[in-house]
């Protein structure tokens, strides 16, 4: 069954040179694991509640390779970087 790592960008970006560095590091990372992306910051539009400043979606396999894939040491390295850029939030959703 499918899983998605959902990341909403709360803010406008405080740090462009910090989600440059975390970009870079994700491109870089060489876990098994690779995400589909699914958006990448496209159009927003809230039809309930505020909108967030950005969404990406990110396509696993299973919940337990996308789980695989957040903790690596790749990404964990990468993290901080998008945390210091700007307010986000970040869900593991079940697919159907």
């Amino acid at each position: 069954m499918p899983a998605y790592i959902i990341v909403t960008r709360e803010e406008p970006l405080r740090d462009p040179e910090s989600m440059k560095e975390y970009q870079t590091l994700t491109r870089q990372m060489t876990t098994a694991v690779k995400p589909a992306p699914k958006v990448v910051y496209g159009e927003v539009q809230a039809l309930e509640g505020e909108a967030p400043d950005g969404v990406i979606m990110l396509e696993f396999p299973t919940m337990e390779e996308a789980r695989q894939w957040y903790f690596s040491e790749d990404y964990q390295k990468a993290l901080p970087k998008r945390l210091q850029a700007a307010r986000h939030r970040a869900f593991l959703v079940e697919g159907l």
